[in-house]
């Protein structure tokens, strides 16, 4: 598949995390930095993600919203970068990669907003407390270099990235596991890529907000 990939983000935003897979690829692609409540809400956006949020990336054809599910289109529509395991051996994979899009951030965007659940509620939302879900998501990374296999992939870069920023902002502990997971993957050559290009890029664009 030799289309281009064109990736819409923002500095600030979970556009960071396609920006790295990208950049894991060794792939070419273009960048359309969109502005909050600007670009993302125009109709031009809005006819490539109707949520008027980013990330996306345009393929070809093919139109992506969602950095969970961006990763592992990336994976699979790019074979020869190696960054999925072989059908057979993608329960792990599949597992925490949508664990962390699910349960993570769900349980903690209530957390964010303020709304402790009930036991009553936390049956009927499914995504567990806070507490929980890092517990289970400490024993997954525990003595493991990779989350899924002995081999780097696509659910490395999501589930790296919402560890490493939440123990950046304070969102998550810095518990050992996640610690010695982490620094297996901030130094890697294509993170570092895309973190100087999205230093790069803040610096044109204000703090949402400001």
């Amino acid at each position: 598949m030799e289309q281009d990939i064109i990736f819409y983000t923002n500095p600030y935003s979970r556009g960071g995390i396609v920006h790295w897979m990208l950049e894991e690829l060794g792939m070419p692609y273009q960048i359309e930095y969109l502005e909050y409540g600007k670009s993302m809400k125009a109709p031009e956006y809005l006819a490539i993600n109707p949520m008027g949020k980013v990330p996306a990336i345009k393929h070809g054809e093919v139109v992506m919203t969602e950095a969970a599910a961006i990763c592992a289109y990336l994976a699979d529509a790019f074979p020869e970068a190696h960054l999925a395991p072989a059908l057979s051996e993608r329960g792990d994979y599949y597992r925490w990669l949508f664990f962390v899009a699910g349960p993570l951030e769900a349980s903690f965007g209530l957390r964010t907003c303020g709304i402790e659940m009930t036991p009553e509620q936390q049956m009927q939302l499914g995504c567990g407390r806070p507490e929980q879900v890092l517990d289970v998501l400490a024993d997954a990374v525990r003595g493991r270099q990779y989350i899924a296999g002995e081999r780097f992939s696509a659910a490395d870069v999501y589930v790296g990235s919402h560890i490493g920023w939440g123990m950046q902002f304070g969102t998550i502990d810095k518990r050992p596991e996640f610690v010695t997971y982490w620094q297996g993957l901030e130094q890697r050559p294509a993170h570092r890529r895309s973190m100087e290009q999205i230093e790069a890029a803040m610096a044109r664009f204000p703090f949402p907000g400001t």
